[in-house]
Protein backbone atom coordinates (compact mmCIF):
# COMPACT_ATOMS: atom_id res chain seq x y z
CA UNK A 1 0.00 0.00 0.00
CA UNK A 2 2.42 2.65 -1.55
CA UNK A 3 1.56 6.27 -2.22
CA UNK A 4 4.18 7.97 -4.99
CA UNK A 5 4.32 11.36 -5.10
CA UNK A 6 6.43 13.11 -7.60
CA UNK A 7 7.56 16.75 -8.00
CA UNK A 8 10.00 19.01 -9.86
CA UNK A 9 8.41 19.25 -13.11
CA UNK A 10 8.83 22.33 -15.25
CA UNK A 11 9.05 24.16 -18.57
CA UNK A 12 13.14 24.50 -19.21
CA UNK A 13 14.88 25.68 -22.46
CA UNK A 14 17.20 23.21 -24.30
CA UNK A 15 20.24 22.34 -22.24
CA UNK A 16 18.44 23.01 -18.97
CA UNK A 17 18.38 20.75 -16.05
CA UNK A 18 15.82 19.69 -13.88
CA UNK A 19 15.69 16.84 -10.63
CA UNK A 20 12.66 15.25 -9.92
CA UNK A 21 11.69 14.00 -7.06
CA UNK A 22 9.03 10.98 -5.74
CA UNK A 23 8.72 10.79 -2.33
CA UNK A 24 7.12 7.56 -1.12
CA UNK A 25 4.69 6.68 1.95
CA UNK A 26 5.48 2.99 1.50
CA UNK A 27 6.71 1.32 4.41
CA UNK A 28 9.00 -0.94 2.34
CA UNK A 29 11.08 1.51 -0.06
CA UNK A 30 14.15 0.06 0.69
CA UNK A 31 13.19 -3.11 -0.10
CA UNK A 32 12.20 -2.67 -3.66
CA UNK A 33 13.68 -1.14 -7.06
CA UNK A 34 12.63 2.30 -8.16
CA UNK A 35 12.23 3.49 -11.51
CA UNK A 36 11.45 6.17 -13.71
CA UNK A 37 8.90 6.06 -16.77
CA UNK A 38 8.06 8.56 -19.08
CA UNK A 39 4.80 9.01 -21.08
CA UNK A 40 4.44 11.71 -24.74
CA UNK A 41 1.32 12.64 -26.13
CA UNK A 42 0.61 9.77 -28.38
CA UNK A 43 3.55 7.41 -27.39
CA UNK A 44 4.25 4.35 -25.27
CA UNK A 45 5.15 4.85 -21.46
CA UNK A 46 8.69 4.36 -22.04
CA UNK A 47 11.83 3.19 -19.43
CA UNK A 48 13.53 6.14 -18.56
CA UNK A 49 16.45 4.80 -15.43
CA UNK A 50 16.02 2.16 -12.40
CA UNK A 51 17.79 1.73 -8.99
CA UNK A 52 17.88 -1.42 -6.76
CA UNK A 53 16.46 -0.97 -3.55
CA UNK A 54 19.95 -0.52 -1.75
CA UNK A 55 20.63 1.88 -4.49
CA UNK A 56 24.36 0.48 -5.46
CA UNK A 57 22.75 -1.06 -9.20
CA UNK A 58 21.56 1.76 -11.89
CA UNK A 59 20.03 1.51 -15.39
CA UNK A 60 19.10 3.60 -17.63
CA UNK A 61 17.77 3.94 -21.30
CA UNK A 62 20.11 4.88 -23.70
CA UNK A 63 18.43 7.41 -24.90
CA UNK A 64 19.05 9.18 -21.70
CA UNK A 65 22.38 7.30 -21.08
CA UNK A 66 24.78 10.22 -19.72
CA UNK A 67 22.54 12.86 -19.42
CA UNK A 68 20.10 11.21 -16.56
CA UNK A 69 20.95 10.39 -13.11
CA UNK A 70 18.84 8.21 -11.03
CA UNK A 71 19.55 8.07 -7.45
CA UNK A 72 17.76 7.61 -3.56
CA UNK A 73 17.33 8.64 -0.07
CA UNK A 74 16.20 5.29 1.56
CA UNK A 75 16.09 7.22 5.00
CA UNK A 76 13.79 10.36 3.29
CA UNK A 77 11.88 7.27 1.22
CA UNK A 78 12.33 9.77 -1.44
CA UNK A 79 13.39 8.93 -5.16
CA UNK A 80 15.48 11.25 -7.57
CA UNK A 81 15.96 12.28 -11.39
CA UNK A 82 18.63 14.61 -12.13
CA UNK A 83 18.24 15.65 -15.88
CA UNK A 84 20.98 17.95 -17.50
CA UNK A 85 21.40 18.45 -21.37
CA UNK A 86 17.85 18.28 -21.82
CA UNK A 87 16.49 17.93 -25.25
CA UNK A 88 12.80 18.51 -26.77
CA UNK A 89 12.41 14.84 -27.11
CA UNK A 90 12.52 14.70 -23.15
CA UNK A 91 9.06 16.18 -23.21
CA UNK A 92 6.90 14.33 -21.40
CA UNK A 93 4.89 13.22 -18.21
CA UNK A 94 7.48 11.64 -15.97
CA UNK A 95 6.06 8.44 -13.38
CA UNK A 96 8.00 6.95 -10.83
CA UNK A 97 7.05 3.05 -9.26
CA UNK A 98 7.81 0.97 -6.98
CA UNK A 99 9.13 -2.12 -8.22
CA UNK A 100 8.08 -5.30 -6.93
CA UNK A 101 11.74 -6.81 -6.28
CA UNK A 102 15.03 -5.86 -5.31
CA UNK A 103 16.64 -5.33 -8.53
CA UNK A 104 14.70 -2.65 -11.43
CA UNK A 105 13.70 -3.68 -15.12
CA UNK A 106 12.91 -1.96 -17.60
CA UNK A 107 9.39 -3.29 -18.03
CA UNK A 108 6.08 -1.61 -16.69
CA UNK A 109 5.02 -5.22 -15.55
CA UNK A 110 7.78 -5.18 -12.78
CA UNK A 111 6.29 -2.32 -10.87
CA UNK A 112 3.06 -2.36 -8.92
CA UNK A 113 2.44 1.31 -7.70
CA UNK A 114 3.08 4.49 -9.45
CA UNK A 115 2.83 8.30 -9.11
CA UNK A 116 0.68 10.28 -11.28
CA UNK A 117 3.24 11.70 -12.37
CA UNK A 118 4.61 15.21 -13.32
CA UNK A 119 5.07 17.00 -16.46
CA UNK A 120 8.45 18.30 -18.15
CA UNK A 121 8.58 20.46 -21.18
CA UNK A 122 11.56 20.97 -23.23
CA UNK A 123 11.30 24.22 -25.12
CA UNK A 124 13.62 24.00 -28.72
Amino acid sequence: QAQLVESGGGLVQTGGSLRLSCASSGRSFSSNAMGWFRQAPGKEREFVAGISGGGRTTSYADSVKGRFTISRDNAKNTLYLQMNTLKPEDTAVYYCAKGTGYYSVKGAHGYDYWGQGTQVTVSS
